[in-house]
């Protein structure tokens, strides 16, 4: 067990010195995952697919709002609530909490999820991709 304990130890600070040369904002997911609650995806791989994401929407902390709402803190958060956002009728009067569950279902296709949705996005179709994302989102508070 000792020797497991190391090994992950050693990992860990051999992973935090190679995140030093990553991009700004792949250095910015994997520092906040070390204080992220684990999930299954990865928030440094979910900062890439955010990348798609960032065409409409903002992620950082005091970030306005663009085509979509800013996506800081949306795990826990009620939909359609953030402040001065356009929110579509179906989505304000929807009731969801975004959940890890929720945002799952809504970035496989939020056409299928909540008809009458605005965001006119098709989806994403790669479990792994949708995980990362979520882990990602998580990191976001």
């Amino acid at each position: 067990m000792a020797r497991t304990l190391t090994a992950i130890t050693g990992f860990g600070l051999l992973a935090a010195a190679a995140l030093a040369f990553l991009p700004a904002r792949q250095a910015d997911a994997a520092a906040m995952m070390a204080s992220t609650p684990k999930t299954a995806g990865d928030p440094v791989a979910g900062a890439q697919v955010f990348e798609r994401c960032a065409m409409c929407h903002t992620a950082d902390k005091g970030a306005g709002n663009r085509v979509g709402p800013n996506l800081f803190g949306v795990v826990g958060r009620k939909a359609g609530t953030v402040p001065n956002f356009p929110y579509s009728t179906a989505l304000k009067e929807s009731g969801i909490t975004w959940t890890d569950d929720k945002l799952k279902e809504w970035v496989a296709g939020p056409q299928k999820m909540l008809p009458g949705t605005r965001m006119m996005f098709s989806g994403l179709s790669d479990q792994k991709q949708i995980d990362d994302l979520i882990a990602y989102l998580n990191s976001k508070k």
